[in-house]
């Protein structure tokens, strides 16, 4: 057996893509529905954020 058929036999394995590539393709195929999410998103956090603020607001005597 030479070198080169002992390295045929062996398939080179390629490591699988990373999560983030994998959201990057799936966002740029999805692009209207990515942004739409990313906007209910980031309204939402900006709701939540107001909230807990008037929440937690001081009181102050008059």
């Amino acid at each position: 057996m030479t070198e080169s058929t002992t390295n045929n036999s062996v398939p080179k394995k390629l490591p699988p893509p990373s999560f983030v590539k994998l959201a990057m393709r799936n966002m740029v195929q999805k692009g209207k529905q990515s942004l739409f999410h990313f906007g209910l998103t980031a309204i939402g956090f900006l709701l939540f954020i107001l909230l807990v603020a008037w929440v937690g607001r001081p009181t102050l005597p008059h």
